[in-house]
């Protein structure tokens, strides 16, 4: 359980990270934290959790390597 906690701690820093950080990219997570509901939500494992989770690390790792900063 404590490991499903972390997975789910890492996504919701990951996406505020986004949110804040990269609005540009914010808007492709096709969702809002705040309008997912609370019940009748499909079943999710902990492995579709991490799926999740390197699915946004690598939204974020091919954004910065396309949209480099002039410096």
């Amino acid at each position: 359980m404590n490991d499903l906690r972390k997975v789910l701690g890492d996504i919701s820093q990951l996406t505020s990270e986004i949110e804040t950080h990269y609005p540009e990219l914010y808007r492709f997570l096709d969702e809002n934290p705040l309008t997912l509901p609370a019940n009748n939500l499909p079943h999710v494992n902990k492995e579709d959790l991490k799926d999740y989770l390197e699915s946004l690390k690598q939204l974020i790792k091919h954004h910065l390597e396309t949209h480099k900063k002039n410096g």
